[in-house]
């Protein structure tokens, strides 16, 4: 029992939590994907109040369906446009998600207006609070998919009270077209929202999961290569943005080879973790460290490259400094690392550019002896 409240209780924290950065990047696609489709099915919305003419329907329904859809066409290029800035508008999903949602109680309230029982029997409108919730699963955030979710069932709930309390008496609840309107009715229709809010969620949380397996490395938990090609990019626009300084340090683990050889693959790793745990404690929040292969990190540093090559090298003696025990009682292993150090955008205006250039720099601090930090070409 506690171990399923504690599971529940970690996918919630984990829908509430900031996406990471190949999450923010896949959502930034999905954003836009849902702007072209939203924009394609309001140009088909068009379609209905000529639908409803042809069949007869009332001229104050086809009138009001075709305010509507005209609105929303204009709503939905206004978000295509929007979303094809990826990222720059951290609102955007929240904001597009409330419009698809607020869009499908403002058909309803309008139907209302004309028969109390169309603003909650009409069940192609209804849909659209359906469609709202699904299409959030494309923009691989929880957090919309509970907002669109939470505001459907809000917004309709109180539509449906206004819609009884505006009923002075029971026949203005009954229509030949829609047919009549029930309590029972609309509280099913209330739960089957949150049960499309809740499996959409659900969806989302895989994905997350999937997505995050595929950003992290398995053995130490960092992030790997595939995060660390979608977040640069977001990185130099903020260091040119912002003016800040941006430090790449590439480092290799010095013998560690001959050391796996030596102690096996088990101590290996955790000889490795070790090294990882010891970095750990003197980075903060603003550097990142991430493991590219084997025994090679790449440490991210916003900061110039002189201040990085103190802090770099800080981390080299304190690694130095904790030797390593394969098993109890067994010889302490030294270990060591030597980096290259790069700086955007002096040293490079790219990912690709500025590692070639840090590995020429690990180079040099390898022929120099190995366990030292080089910044600069003698």
């Amino acid at each position: 029992m506690h171990t399923n409240e504690r599971s529940l209780r970690e996918r919630v924290t984990a829908l509430l939590a900031r996406p990471d950065e190949i999450m923010l990047e896949a959502g930034a696609g999905g954003e836009l994907l849902v702007a072209r489709l939203r924009a394609v099915i309001a140009a088909l919305l068009l379609l209905l109040p000529l639908a409803n003419a042809l069949a007869g329907g009332s001229i104050s329904d086809t009138l009001v369906g075709l305010a509507a859809t005209v609105l929303i066409n204009v709503f939905a290029q206004a978000w295509l446009m929007l979303a094809r800035r990826r990222r720059r508008f951290l609102w955007l999903p929240f904001a597009t998600a409330a419009f698809d949602v607020t869009a499908t109680s403002v058909v309803l309230l309008l139907l209302a207006w004309d028969q109390l029982p169309a603003g909650t029997n009409s069940m192609v409108v209804w849909c659209g609070y359906v469609l709202a919730i699904l299409l959030t699963a494309l923009r691989n955030d929880g957090r919309t998919t509970l907002f669109a979710g939470l505001l459907a069932i809000m917004q309709y709930g109180a539509l449906v009270l206004a819609i009884f309390a505006s009923a002075t008496s029971p026949e203005q609840l009954i229509s030949s077209d829609y047919g009549s309107v029930t309590a029972s009715a609309q509280v099913q229709r209330m739960v089957l929202l949150a049960i499309v809010t809740v499996i959409t969620a659900m969806v989302v949380y895989r994905l997350q999961r999937l997505v995050e397996m595929s950003g992290s490395d398995g053995l130490t938990g960092l992030p790997n290569r595939t995060w660390l090609l979608h977040r640069m990019p977001r990185l130099f626009d903020a260091a040119r943005h912002d003016g800040d300084s941006l430090t790449l340090a590439l480092i290799n683990l010095d013998h560690f080879r001959r050391i796996n050889s030596e102690i096996g693959n088990r101590a290996a790793d955790r000889a490795l973790c070790q090294v990882v745990a010891v970095i750990g404690e003197l980075t903060d929040e603003r550097e990142w460290l991430v493991r590219l292969r084997g025994e090679e990190f790449v440490l991210v540093l916003r900061k110039p490259l002189g201040t990085a090559w103190e802090r770099v090298d800080a981390l080299r003696r304190l690694v130095a400094e904790r030797a390593f025990e394969p098993e109890r009682g067994a010889e302490s292993i030294r270990l060591s690392f030597s980096a290259g150090l790069v700086s955007y955008p002096h040293d490079g205006q790219d990912l690709s550019r500025l590692l070639r250039c840090a590995d020429q720099r690990l180079q040099m601090a390898k022929r120099d002896g190995r366990n030292r930090v080089v910044a600069r070409e003698s």
